[in-house]
């Protein structure tokens, strides 16, 4: 099982009981975009009555109307009816999260480490400076407007490289900007540090194409955008190494794209005849598309994208940069009105036909904002956010470095007493704190901690790994500094719940959802698939529920014209095979004839229906797509029930809910609950 997945599918079905209140508010629902709507139950106060009572457990009302108006910011009730409902769902969900606390499933090693995960996530967004993450969002879309159109020369150096090592790279790469500026062909020189830089120089001379903002790694975007066209930047440092970018052009964005497109697909194993056959396909196509042919009727019948090719072949919008081959975003670009499409052109994904449907200009601000948000959130931009909220935190907490700090981090001879008890097996990762003991001198202080030399090297030890001997100063001082960023993080995420009501309003969301997740598994989910006995009792008394209708098993051969419909009706009267009968036929034209078996339920194919009956009709022509087929009825199948193989998903559906029925009413029954009425009849007022 999938748990990720599973645990937020299940959010929005934990209130629900079967065949209960399908569609009604749902009492978690965990996306952080409705934080903003939770509220934190106050503690009881006179004008926070009880609501229900629980095994004599109180529920205040104001724990009911958080959930209740979760999805309904006006607070409005406009079905008192729906309240009661809702209250019992409410005390089914609370008769839920109270069996698991009793079975201690919030106490599993499991249940703490998942929750504590969640936890991290949910924090994230309280953990970056907003206004930074505002500013850098505006910044994207300012640069969506734009496409740059760069090349690049890369020297490659690890992001721990050493000092020396830094300054020979900046060196080198300097050196290639400096021959560039004084007139050496770019390209070239790009080409000439493929083996130690950029891999791909070699073909594309350090071409980069046109590119817009989240196309690249952000310091090489921001170097990018800020150099003039004909202008080569400094020396720009990123996760890869040292780059060096002349800028060839910008421009206006060229917008996003609307096409459909006719695929055939050209196998990995495909023969040299096979590739021919393929190219030979797509070439007839294209002569029915310019001779006056529908290109949606085309697409259905002959493209190889199952997944557009009943809907005419259409693709999401996109824009430069966004489609895998350049080769298909090019051509696509190229159609200049709605309705042009292109000649045959191959990708690595097979051959293609594109059609311009559409074509529009960047979205608005106010359209882009949430998609811009959420990729900036995953992008490496991120960090100046938190880079800013760390500053601030330091400030709120008065966080002060001592005396020795300074000398650690700058210079050798104060390290003595903590680098006299690193020895080589750090570089192994296998060096231990027990060689460190007594190094209780103060490093730092944040709020009312002070942190020492020994917090320190329980940090180190824990994160190191083996690696390549170096710099030993130079990898402890970023260690350092690791470790007090991820201080003041922890610092400021234990207030949360404090500072933030519906941050704690929502982890106690969470915290229910996987005990009931953990509880439903145990009691629903996983019983009813291993639970073979059982699956099959319920399957025989229920057996009539999953009946097959009428079927017919039917072999199609959908045929060009009355023609070869004839030549079909004919061979098949010889009783010859599928596959010598579209031999014979596709010799003159791969689109001749096309075959598929299919089993179809009665009613389900108006084509099927009027000829139903065994044997093989005279050409019919289908009214749905206009095209002709000839039709042979291997048999006909009278309604059956169908075996517990055949329908299990949803026997094995309906078996949990009747498992969920039952939980629930063994629930009520074990358990004391009262409603106070009176109280369930001011909600909302």
């Amino acid at each position: 099982m999938n748990r990720k997945f599973n645990f937020f599918a299940f959010l929005s079905f934990i209130m629900l009981t079967a065949g209960q209140l399908v569609g009604q508010n749902t009492l978690i629902n965990t996306t952080r975009s409705n934080i903003k709507n939770v509220t934190s139950p106050p503690s009881a106060v006179s004008d926070d009555p009880i609501i229900i009572t629980i095994d004599g457990k109180p529920v205040l009302k104001s724990e009911f109307e958080a959930v209740f108006f979760k999805n309904n910011p006006t607070r409005e009730v406009k079905d008192r009816k729906s309240v009661d409902e809702y209250v019992d769902l409410f005390i089914n969900f609370k008769l839920k999260v109270r069996e698991a606390e009793e079975m201690g499933l919030d106490t599993m090693k499991n249940f703490i480490s998942e929750l504590a995960g969640y936890r991290k996530q949910l924090a994230n967004p309280y953990l970056t400076d907003k206004n930074v993450n505002e500013q850098l969002i505006q910044e994207a879309y300012d640069r969506l407007k734009y496409e740059v159109h760069a090349s690049h020369i890369l020297i490659k150096l690890p992001e721990d490289a050493l000092p020396k090592d830094t300054l020979e790279a900046w060196t080198r790469i300097m050196n290639y900007r400096n021959r560039a500026l004084k007139g050496e062909d770019f390209g070239k020189i790009a080409r000439e540090t493929a083996e130690k830089g950029d891999p791909s120089a070699k073909d594309n001379f350090g071409d980069l194409g046109y590119f817009t903002a989240f196309s690249m790694v952000y310091p090489f975007e921001t170097a990018a955008f800020n150099t003039k066209p004909g202008e080569i930047s400094l020396p720009v440092r990123t996760r890869f190494g040292y780059h060096i970018i002349k800028v060839w052009e910008k421009r206006a964005s060229k917008g996003e794209i609307l096409v459909s497109h006719i695929m055939l697909r050209v196998k990995k194993d495909a023969t040299h005849d096979d590739s021919v056959n393929v190219k030979k396909r797509i070439d007839e196509i294209y002569v029915k598309l310019k001779a006056g042919d529908k290109f949606d009727d085309l697409c259905a019948q002959y493209s190889e994208d199952k997944g557009t090719s009943q809907k005419g072949g259409q693709l999401p919008w996109f824009g430069t940069g966004k489609m895998p081959s350049i080769e298909f975003e090019k051509k696509s670009f190229d159609l200049k009105n709605n309705g042009d499409f292109s000649e045959p052109f191959t990708t690595t994904y097979g051959w293609h036909i594109v059609k311009r449907i559409d074509k529009r200009e960047l979205a608005t601000f106010e359209q882009m904002q949430n998609e811009l948000k959420q990729k900036v959130a995953k992008d490496q931009r991120s960090q100046m956010g938190r880079k800013s909220m760390i500053a601030k935190i330091k400030s709120e907490n008065n966080f002060t470095e001592y005396k020795i700090t300074k000398k650690i981090i700058t210079s050798f001879p104060p390290f003595d007493e903590l680098i006299s008890r690193i020895d080589t097996s750090y570089w192994e990762g296998k060096w231990s704190t027990e060689k460190t003991k007594g190094l209780n001198k103060p490093i730092f202080r944040l709020g009312a901690r002070d942190f020492t030399q020994e917090d320190l090297a329980k940090y180190i030890e824990l994160r190191q790994t083996k690696r390549q001997k170096g710099n030993l100063i130079q990898v402890i001082t970023t260690q350092y500094n690791n470790w007090v960023d991820e201080q003041c993080i922890a610092l400021e995420e234990s207030k949360l719940d404090s500072k933030y009501p519906a941050f704690k309003a929502l982890m106690q969301e969470y915290r229910d959802g996987i005990l009931l997740f953990d509880l439903t598994d145990k009691k629903v989910w996983t019983k009813a698939m291993k639970d073979t006995i059982g699956l099959k009792g319920f399957y025989d008394t229920n057996k009539n529920n999953y009946l097959w209708q009428d079927r017919a098993d039917v072999t199609l051969y959908r045929c060009a014209d009355e023609k070869i419909a004839g030549q079909v009706n004919a061979l098949l009267k010889k009783k010859k095979s599928d596959k010598e009968i579209t031999e014979t036929i596709n010799k003159t034209s791969q689109l001749n004839l096309s075959i598929e078996n299919i089993m179809y339920l009665k009613g389900e194919r108006a084509l099927i229906d009027n000829n139903w009956k065994e044997g093989v009709s005279a050409a019919v022509k289908d009214d749905t797509d206009g095209k002709l087929y000839v039709l042979k009825v291997n048999r006909l199948i009278s309604p059956t029930p169908k075996s517990i193989n055949e329908a299990k998903g949803i026997i094995t559906s309906d078996y949990q809910n009747y498992l969920e029925k039952e939980w629930i009413k063994s629930l009520r029954d074990n358990h004391k609950f009262t409603v106070n009425q009176d109280v369930v009849k001011t909600v909302g007022k």
